[in-house]
């Protein structure tokens, strides 16, 4: 059982600066399977590049570690559970953005810890461009006396009705070789025989790799391509993808804005459980300045 230093739950870590350019970007959107012709706004610096939403999870990164680490966290033992992302502003293509990540709580649930940890990032400016809830599990972590705090969260697809749309998409062989250049160098991701002793027989693909494809998908077919309307996707990590399978995202709109998201691989096996998506509307079907409320 881990030792946890529960005086630094709900105290905000350091803040950490994260720079990146357009190459990041374009790196990004490759490792998450973006592809020419249709994305060629993500991959060309001439035309920006846009940026995608869930570029959003590598600047927390780092404070994600850091805090993970000020809590006593053990990284051999933690599995990522769940992930939330909410952009309130689109992402700039070069910047330096500061985090601040905060251990939000630790919860025990017998067999292991669930930590949370929340991450703020914002811009030279100070704006809050984007957040991160991060939701780790630590193996054999738990026994310590503490709340078991909330359940998994449930966002079940409608049983009643066939999803409004379907994206389909192979990954390759090298996904996990490519994502971990932007910045997760788990050697669980590429080594064969590491993979090995942690109980698979290939290297795995990063779960945020998998939240990057569904983001791609929802982005394409519930924003019109436009990264400016995806303003959150969060869900549950309920299974392991290889390098090379193929991924399918499902998305069921139950409200204006609202989406249910689900992917699975070929066999039906579910791999991104319990998602949603919060979708902005079109700016053509905004409201005209002239009739917006006053504030």
């Amino acid at each position: 059982m881990t030792a946890f230093d529960f005086e630094r739950v709900g105290r905000p870590g350091r803040a950490l600066q994260y720079s990146y350019d357009w190459k990041d970007c374009v790196l990004y959107a490759l490792g998450v399977g973006a592809k020419l012709p249709d994305e060629l706004p993500f991959l060309y610096e001439q035309r920006g590049p846009s940026v995608l939403p869930t570029f959003g999870v590598l600047p927390s990164f780092p404070s994600l570690v850091a805090a993970m680490g000020d809590v006593g966290a053990n990284f051999a033992q933690v599995v990522h559970g769940e992930h939330a992302l909410t952009v309130h502003h689109p992402i700039p293509a070069r910047a330096t953005l500061t985090t601040v990540a905060t251990v939000t709580d630790i919860f025990d649930k017998g067999k292991g810890a669930l930590i949370l940890v929340n991450c703020e990032t914002r811009g030279d400016d100070d704006r809050l461009l984007f957040e991160n809830r991060w939701s780790i599990f630590q193996i054999g972590a738990g026994g310590f006396g503490g709340e078991r705090g909330p359940s998994a969260r449930s966002a079940p697809p409608p049983a009643d009705r066939a999803p409004d749309f379907e994206h389909r998409e192979v990954t390759t062989a090298e996904q996990a070789a490519l994502y971990r250049l932007s910045g997760d160098h788990n050697p669980l991701h590429i080594d064969p025989a590491l993979a090995r002793t942690a109980g698979f027989d290939v290297p795995i693909l990063h779960g945020l790799c998998t939240y990057g494809f569904a983001g791609r998908a929802v982005l394409a077919h519930a924003c019109g391509g436009d990264p400016a309307r995806l303003r959150s996707l969060a869900g549950r990590f309920a299974g392991t993808v290889l390098p090379g399978d193929a991924l399918i995202t499902r998305g069921w709109q139950v409200a204006p804005q609202s989406y249910i998201v689900q992917v699975t691989k070929d066999d039906g096996a579910e791999v991104f459980s319990h998602a949603t998506a919060e979708v902005l509307p079109s700016p053509e079907v905004l409201p005209s300045p002239e009739v917006l409320p006053s504030q």
